[in-house]
C-alpha cells in the first residue's frame, strides 16, 4: 500500500507542476512533508525528488547548481516531516514544518541563485536584492505549502478517521435506514 501512496503522490505533484498555476505554488513542497510523516524512509525521499525530476524533464531544466538546491531543500522538507512523525500534537507540529520549510526553502534556493545564476552582484547589495526579489514568490510558496499541506494532510486525516471508524459509520446508517 505505501508504494501505491507513492506513485500516487508522485504523479500528482509531477502532474500539478505541469498545469498553469502562480509561481512557486505548487504542492511538492507539501507531498514531501507528508511523505516524510508517512511513508517509510526508503521511500519518504524517493517521492519528491522524483516528482520533481520529472516534472523538470517535460518543464525543463536549469542551471544545475539552483536545481540542485531546490531538491535539497525539498530533502530537507522530508527531514521536516521525519520529525513531525515523532510528534504527538499533529496539526499544530505539520503547520510548524510547513513554515520552516517554505523559510528553509527560500532561503537557501535565493541564495544559490544569487550565488549561480548571474543575475545578481557577488555583493552583499546582490543577495539583499535576490532576497528582496524573491519576496514574492515566497509568498506563493508559503500560501502553496499552507494550502497544500492542508488539503494532503486534512484528506489524510479524514480517510485515517473513516477507516478506523468504519463499523461506527454503518451502525450510523442502519439506524437512519434500518430496512436496508
Amino acid at each position: 500500500m505505501q508504494v501505491v501512496l507513492a506513485a500516487v503522490l508522485i504523479a500528482l505533484a509531477a502532474a500539478l507542476r505541469l498545469v498553469p498555476h502562480a509561481p512557486n505554488f505548487a504542492p511538492i513542497a507539501a507531498i514531501a512533508l507528508f511523505s516524510g510523516t508517512v511513508l517509510p524512509r526508503r521511500h519518504a525521499l524517493v517521492v519528491p525528488l522524483f516528482a520533481m525530476l520529472v516534472s523538470d524533464a517535460v518543464i525543463g531544466f536549469y542551471e544545475p547548481r539552483v536545481m540542485a538546491a531546490v531538491y535539497i531543500a525539498l530533502g530537507f522538507t522530508v527531514v521536516l516531516g521525519f520529525w513531525v512523525r515523532t510528534q504527538t500534537g499533529r496539526a499544530t507540529h505539520v503547520l510548524g514544518a510547513s513554515l520552516a520549510g517554505s523559510v528553509l526553502f527560500f532561503a537557501l534556493t535565493n541564495f544559490a541563485v544569487w550565488l549561480w545564476s548571474g543575475m545578481y552582484a557577488r555583493t552583499t547589495d546582490g543577495l539583499l536584492a535576490a532576497y528582496v526579489m524573491g519576496i514574492p514568490f515566497f509568498r506563493n510558496t508559503l500560501v502553496g505549502d499552507l494550502c497544500y499541506n492542508g488539503l494532503i494532510f486534512g484528506l489524510y486525516a479524514v480517510a485515517g478517521w473513516t477507516v478506523t471508524n468504519r463499523a461506527w459509520l454503518r451502525d450510523r446508517q442502519m439506524m437512519r435506514n434500518p430496512h436496508a
